[in-house]
C-alpha cells in the first residue's frame, strides 16, 4: 500500500509541474489544426464546402455575390467536379473568399504558435483565435445545415449534429484552450514588468 502511495504521490508532483509543457501544446495543437485547416482552403472542395456556412452568417455573407440558398443547387460532393457547378463558386467569390479566410486561420495559428516565444505576440494570436472561434460557433445558430434535417425518421433538430455540426462543435475546445493561452501570456507579460 506505502508502494502505490509513493506512487501516486510521485506522479502527483510531476504532473503538477507540467503545467508549462501542457500549455505549449495547446500552441502547437492550435497551429497544428489552424495551419492545416487554413492550409485546406487554397482546395475547392473546401472552399465549397464552407459555402453553407458562410453564405447564412450574418457577419460573412457579404463575400459572397450570390445570395443564400441559391448554393443549395451548385452543392459538389467532395472531389467531385462539375464546370458548371465550379464556375457558379467562381462567380460567387467562393474560391476568393476560401483563400484569404486560409491566410488568415494560418496567421492566427502561427501568432498564438509564437506566445512560446513572446508573450506579447501569442496573446494577439490568442485573442484573435477566440474571435474566430466565437465567429464559427456562430454557425451553431445560423447554419441550417449543422442540425439533422427532418427526413422521416423522427430523429432531427436539436442537439443531433450532422457532420458540418460536429464540425462547428470542437470549436468550444479551441476557445477554452486559447482562454488558457491568454491567461499565460498576460501572466508572462506581467512578470517581465516587475
Amino acid at each position: 500500500m506505502k508502494t502505490i502511495k509513493k506512487m501516486l504521490d510521485v506522479f502527483l508532483h510531476i504532473a503538477a509541474q507540467s503545467h508549462r509543457l501542457g500549455v505549449n501544446l495547446i500552441r502547437i495543437a492550435i497551429l497544428v489544426i489552424f495551419v492545416w485547416i487554413g492550409g485546406l482552403k487554397f482546395w475547392n472542395y473546401e472552399a465549397e464546402g464552407i459555402v453553407p456556412f458562410v453564405a447564412n452568417s450574418p457577419f460573412m455573407s457579404f463575400f459572397y455575390t450570390k445570395e443564400a440558398p441559391e448554393y443549395k443547387e451548385y452543392k459538389l460532393k467532395e472531389g467531385e467536379y462539375d464546370a458548371v457547378k465550379v464556375d457558379w463558386h467562381t462567380q460567387n467569390n467562393t474560391y476568393g473568399f476560401s483563400h484569404g479566410l486560409g491566410i488568415l486561420i494560418m496567421g492566427i495559428g502561427i501568432l498564438t504558435f509564437l506566445g512560446i516565444f513572446c508573450p506579447k505576440i501569442g496573446l494577439v494570436g490568442a485573442l484573435l483565435a477566440i474571435v474566430m472561434t466565437i465567429g464559427t460557433l456562430s454557425f451553431l445558430v445560423t447554419t441550417p445545415e449543422v442540425w439533422v434535417p427532418d427526413l422521416g425518421s423522427g430523429e432531427h433538430g436539436f442537439p443531433l449534429l450532422t457532420g458540418a455540426g460536429r464540425l462547428v462543435i470542437k470549436d468550444v475546445a479551441i476557445i477554452a484552450g486559447a482562454v488558457v493561452l491568454v491567461s499565460d501570456c498576460a501572466k508572462r507579460i506581467l512578470e517581465k514588468r516587475k
